[in-house]
């Protein structure tokens, strides 16, 4: 009986080195198939490797995002589901799967609900805070939106979609300083990207928004419009933002190029962020943006950072190709100071 035992064992082995061998393979040509956008291809394949390991944590996640790439999105929460309840490596990604899922499928409460619960769950992560805010901001609840956005950036600040929708969100409420905030750090992330054009164009109209200029007699009248249902946190902000504009107009700016002027308002405006929110209360403004402008203003690296927030035009663009060696400096101080 032993050495029967033993033999079906020897013969045993090689059918399961067989069986890991085709699993691998298995998942590796239906990832090769989602990257060339077959999803259905994909979804074959990963289906044949459930059938090897049905409990695969890897195979449940690769197949519940084929099947949301291809719009099967209940097919999809079905997979997310089977590794939220036993999972650990492919978790975060289940969670964003299943809340994104049940978002396309108009139910963004219920999504907004699987957010909070991998948050709950997993811990801070930048990818839950932001899609728990977009969730929030297309319900129309911007409170909470703004919080989660927050949430990603200090969970990763680089993450340049939560700046991005920061900017946006606070445009749209009329908020000229926090507008000014998030786009001056989107700017540095995302100079030349299909989003850069639109934050950019945001960032301009509140520039040349706070200041009209009226001729009456041959005399200029310098006319500061500051936002009278402006945060009282900002009221200060905006109205030196609007005196920096138009001290265009003064004398000793007047053979001063436009670029000039913009490197001069922008340190000036940061230099002063810094000195007046030192002694205010801490919040996610003076402890995130402030810091990070202050110090850029303090630098020797102003102008640089000034032309790569505004390649979107010839001018910084050209500078950028001729300085490079200051770019890379400014990289390397930006990291070294800022990690």
């Amino acid at each position: 009986m032993k050495k029967i035992a033993i033999t079906f064992l020897l013969l045993s082995i090689p059918l399961v080195l067989a069986s890991q061998e085709n699993f691998k393979k298995f998942i590796e040509v239906g990832i090769s198939n989602h990257d060339k956008g077959r999803y259905k291809e994909a979804i074959k394949y990963y289906k044949k490797a459930l059938e090897i390991k049905p409990n695969s944590e890897l195979a449940n996640y690769e197949i519940s995002l084929s099947l949301f790439s291809a719009k099967e999105y209940r097919k999809a929460i079905k997979y997310s589901n089977k590794i939220i309840k036993k999972g650990k490596k492919h978790l975060l990604p289940a969670y964003i799967n299943k809340g994104s899922a049940l978002d396309m499928l108009g139910k963004t409460k219920k999504s907004i609900k699987v957010f909070e619960e991998g948050i709950k769950k997993i811990g801070d992560n930048y990818l839950l805070h932001f899609n728990l805010a977009v969730n929030y901001l297309k319900v129309e609840n911007y409170k909470k939106g703004e919080i989660h956005l927050k949430k990603a950036i200090r969970d990763n600040p680089v993450h340049g979609s939560s700046h991005f929708y920061l900017a946006k969100l606070n445009n749209d409420k009329g908020n000229k300083i926090p507008t000014l905030l998030a786009s001056y750090y989107f700017l540095l992330i995302e100079p030349n990207t299909i989003r850069t054009e639109e934050i950019f164009d945001i960032f301009k109209r509140v520039h040349e928004g706070v200041v009209k200029i009226k001729d009456k007699g041959g005399k200029k009248n310098i006319i500061v419009n500051v936002n009278s249902n402006s945060n009282n946190e900002f009221g200060a902000h905006e109205l030196m933002w609007s005196m920096l504009i138009a001290s265009k107009e003064l004398e000793e700016n007047k053979n001063k190029t436009k670029e000039e002027l913009f490197i001069k308002n922008t340190g000036d405006f940061f230099e002063f962020l810094g000195e007046f929110s030192s002694n205010k209360k801490r919040n996610f403004w003076n402890e995130f943006y402030i810091p990070f402008f202050y110090k850029i203003a303090k630098s020797e690296h102003l102008e640089t950072y000034c032309k790569l927030i505004t390649q979107v035009e010839v001018g910084s663009q050209k500078w950028l190709d001729e300085n490079e060696k200051k770019v890379k400096v400014f990289f390397n101080w930006a990291n070294k100071e800022f990690k």
